[in-house]
């Protein structure tokens, strides 16, 4: 059976990544410093003996170069994540993004591994022609504002992937995710959804920062995970960037609105301007819309959760809020 190495597998998206691996028959190994993964999120994985975990950080090579050598395949999802980090951890932020994609890279290179980096839609920056295609110039904002030293990061990394398979041959694919959503997934790094349904379920005001009007569209972590999982199975894909996430555009407004409706509660909607969210002069992106063709072509990919039905289905689920640090 298939051995795959999963990095960042206690977070979130990683946590789902190998939940699916271990249905499709793999052997699974997941690496995480549990730094904002959580062990909790293996509750069900580490049932089946086929799976294993080991703590440890990208960053320290000694560590990854075994798991890497005796991995089928990697699928490199260890990251900083979130807004609210980036933010207030700037270089923890940099480093951990460049330099845990560097040592995998380097590692996976040696045997020829086939290799998955996810990356993000952060990297469209401040582009405004949506939908999104892979093949758009990006435009980020000055360095000064460190809300654009994840996006940089996360262009290094595709850069970094695309130069190994074009000096070695490496089977590397970068997949930009757009939002993905789902069970576990908790509001504490600024994650805009689950943030929403906790301030619903609690009668409180839901604060939607900026003024609203700025959209995104949001992908069920079912519908990203399985698409990693093929794409990485599929050499076409193997020297390209692919979109994955859901067309559905909502502004951010209207996504309160919808939560505080489904959910049945009253609470009132609040602007907060992003200069108290975050930052003075804190820029976001209006629109991230992605252009979902490629995916399709490859893969055959089209998401199947609509945005209501996410929404419906976490207002139900148990909190995934972890307790205050």
């Amino acid at each position: 059976m298939p051995h795959s190495l999963v990095t960042g597998g206690a977070g979130f998206i990683g946590s789902h990544l190998c939940e699916a691996l271990l249905a499709c028959g793999d052997r699974v190994t997941a690496f995480d410093d549990l730094s904002t993964g959580r062990s909790e999120n293996l509750a069900d994985s580490v049932q089946d003996d086929r799976f294993r975990f080991v703590r440890g950080t990208v960053t320290d090579s000694d560590a990854l170069a075994p798991l890497v050598a005796e991995a089928d395949r990697v699928f490199h999802l260890a990251s900083a994540v979130g807004v609210r980090l980036i933010i207030d951890q700037p270089v923890r932020t940099i480093e951990s993004i460049v330099e845990g994609t560097q040592r995998v890279l380097d590692l996976a290179a040696q045997s020829g591994k086939p290799t998955l980096i996810t990356s993000s839609s952060e990297v469209y920056g401040k582009g405004s022609q949506a939908p999104f295609n892979e093949n758009d110039d990006v435009v980020l904002g000055p360095t000064s504002k460190r809300r654009w030293a994840y996006a940089c990061g996360k262009m290094l990394d595709e850069f970094l992937a695309l130069a190994h398979h074009r000096e070695s041959g490496l089977p590397v694919v970068c997949v930009r995710l757009f939002n993905t959503v789902g069970p576990r997934q908790t509001g504490r790094y600024g994650m805009v959804l689950p943030r929403f349904i906790e301030q619903a379920r609690d009668g409180k005001p839901i604060t939607v920062f900026g003024d609203g009007e700025q959209s995104r569209c949001f992908c069920h972590v079912a519908d990203a995970v399985g698409a990693l999982v093929k794409l990485i199975d599929t050499p076409a894909s193997f020297g390209r960037v692919v979109n994955i996430g859901s067309d559905e555009e909502v502004t951010i407004t209207q996504l309160a609105e919808r939560v505080r409706d489904l959910a049945g509660k009253s609470s009132s909607i609040e602007h907060v301007p992003y200069d108290q969210a975050y930052v003075e002069g804190f820029e976001d992106m209006r629109r991230r819309v992605p252009d979902l063709s490629l995916a399709c072509e490859l893969i055959g990919y089209q998401p199947t959760h609509t945005l209501d039905a996410i929404i419906r289905a976490l207002i139900e689920a148990p909190s995934s809020s972890p307790p205050a640090a």
